[in-house]
């Protein structure tokens, strides 16, 4: 059984940064692709953004060019480095992580709040 363990979340100003990180454990092989999600208050899940096995990414349009997503394949971990926080960032952040045999497996999330 897979496991997604996310840390990083904290309370930031406006403007500030934060950097999100997600380690699976319980598989050997390097996730088909890891991703970002999260949840705003009294709304519905979206994808923030993703990460190939081959290195390709797509973000949302409201997040590109100020967050960015890395992986350490050796580590099996995604990373997500949030830059230019705006309060509207505000959410639940969920780590997500699609295995090699396509099964999908989540974490617990880990909370952003972007306040001055």
């Amino acid at each position: 059984q897979v496991q997604l363990v996310e840390s990083g979340g904290d309370l930031v100003q406006p403007g500030g940064s934060l950097r999100l990180s997600c380690v699976a454990s319980g598989d050997n092989s390097p996730m088909l692709t890891m991703a970002w999600y999260r949840q705003p208050p009294g709304k519905e899940r979206e994808l923030v953004a993703f990460m190939t096995l081959r290195g390709d990414t797509h973000y949302s349009d409201s997040v590109k060019g100020r967050f960015a997503i890395s992986r350490d394949f050796a580590k099996n971990s995604v990373y997500l480095q949030m830059n230019r926080l705006k309060p509207e960032d505000t959410a639940v952040y969920f780590c997500n992580g699609n295995t090699q045999g396509l099964l999908t497996f989540w974490g617990q999330g880990t909370q952003v709040t972007v306040s001055s």
